[in-house]
């Protein structure tokens, strides 16, 4: 195993310093948001349009297909919510690993017409560092088709690197 730390020509290092494991001082983190609203059809699973970047730290969230594919193996924590004004209905969001496996489910049921709620999850999921990538998903039962807040904080995809293998 080789261990690099990084330093600049005024860098200083004093003392020991002790690695156990996996140290990424540049891990994966991301954070974005969808600029235009998702249109969600009624007992439908839609794919959040999560287009615009807050940050992206190692190129790894792609805005066209809205997919977090990161490059380093590990855990990562996800994050997620949507956000749909004047519906009453249940709501529920999901992250599918590599378009198929659900690996987190979030949701609430207690919206009332005319106040608007959303779903959200959180939760640790492995990924390969090459070929696996996730992706946020919305259902509701609202009866007719709804769109998201475009707010930046009420709808969003993100995560960041918990813990290297």
């Amino acid at each position: 195993m080789t261990t690099q730390i990084k330093g600049n020509d005024t860098s200083t290092f004093g003392g020991n310093i002790d690695v156990t494991g996996n140290v990424i001082t540049d891990a994966p983190s991301f954070y974005a948001y969808g600029s235009t609203a998702t249109s969600a059809s009624n007992t439908t699973w839609t794919k959040l349009i999560a287009d615009t970047e807050q940050w992206d730290t190692d190129s790894c969230y792609d805005t066209t297909n809205y997919r977090f594919t990161p490059n380093v193996e590990g855990y990562y924590f996800l994050s997620a919510n949507y956000y749909m004004g004047n519906t009453s209905s249940s709501r529920t969001c999901r992250v599918l690993k590599n378009g198929t496996t659900e690996v987190l489910r979030g949701s609430i049921s207690d919206g009332a017409a005319g106040i608007g709620s959303g779903a959200i999850l959180n939760g640790l999921v492995y990924l390969n560092g090459t070929t696996d990538y996730v992706e946020f998903y919305m259902y509701h039962n609202a009866g007719s088709t709804i769109s998201t807040n475009t707010a930046s904080y009420l709808t969003y995809f993100s995560g960041f690197l918990a813990r290297a293998v």
